[in-house]
């Protein structure tokens, strides 16, 4: 298979049809409105909702969660799914706390779903020492037979350091979904608990993708830069940077040559 089907439902859920099986990445179904705390005095409000209602998702093979701890990642409605997955991949510690068909994988373990490998990333979800804060994160790497432009890619959330630079290095990326919004809270002023505008494009003139798609960049008051700032960055960059980039309208499916 050459192509892969994805359908943005809204903030970092996607339904991923590749090599057969049907996998949603971190579901989020909630109606907006209402407020989640994150811990350590830092919370966001809900704006926007799915795209899909979770009944009319369908069967799905296996659910890819980069990490079960955060309301914007796995809410209510989508933690409500998680029993109707073959397979739930997420950290380590995820699932531990999960239990039941989760399996959980350390940066740069493997997985095999039938003939789907799938490969954890690292993932930093904010400045340096964070980690008591934020908790565990990954990102997953999509490889099956058939591809012609390598990998696909899910940032899962993450800041640009070292850990997601590596990625450039060990993996053939040819479609990157980036968890982007520049995530602030106001309790922790400037510091950034996800990827920018600026970030992205800085990572894409490492990975060379074909195709880059942003998601959970907007929907939530705690993201900072929506569409608009996207797409002044990747405007400003090299043509080979700037002509990667695709979006995704919420709750269409698309064909991505993969």
């Amino acid at each position: 298979m050459s192509s892969a089907r994805i359908t943005h439902i809204g903030g970092p859920t996607a339904l991923i049809e590749v090599a057969g099986l049907r996998l949603l990445t971190d579901p989020t179904f909630d109606p907006p409105g209402r407020r989640y705390a994150f811990g350590w005095g830092t919370s966001s409000r809900k704006l926007t909702g799915p795209a899909i209602a979770p009944a009319d998702i369908g069967p799905v093979d296996a659910i890819l969660l980069s990490h079960d701890h955060h309301d914007d990642n796995l809410d209510p409605a989508g933690r409500a799914l998680l029993d109707t997955a073959g397979t739930i991949v997420t950290t380590v510690s995820g699932a531990s706390r999960l239990g039941g068909a989760a399996r959980g994988l350390a940066p740069w373990g493997t997985l095999r779903l039938g003939g789907l490998e799938v490969i954890a990333t690292p993932c930093r979800h904010g400045p340096p020492l964070s980690h008591a804060l934020v908790g565990d994160v990954i990102g997953f790497a999509l490889r099956w037979e058939g591809q012609d432009h390598g990998d696909l890619w899910i940032s899962g959330d993450t800041v640009l350091y070292d850990g997601v630079r590596d990625v450039a290095d060990r993996l053939d990326v040819g479609t990157a979904l980036l968890h982007l919004g520049g995530v602030r809270f106001p309790i922790t002023g400037p510091l950034r608990y996800t990827m920018t505008a600026r970030d992205a494009v800085s990572l894409c003139e490492r990975l060379r993708p074909r195709t880059t798609i942003p998601i959970h960049y907007e929907g939530w008051k705690h993201f900072r830069e929506g569409r608009a700032p996207i797409e002044a960055a990747f405007a400003a960059a090299a043509p080979d940077v700037r002509d990667t980039l695709r979006w995704l309208t919420p709750g269409e499916p698309a064909e991505v040559d993969v």
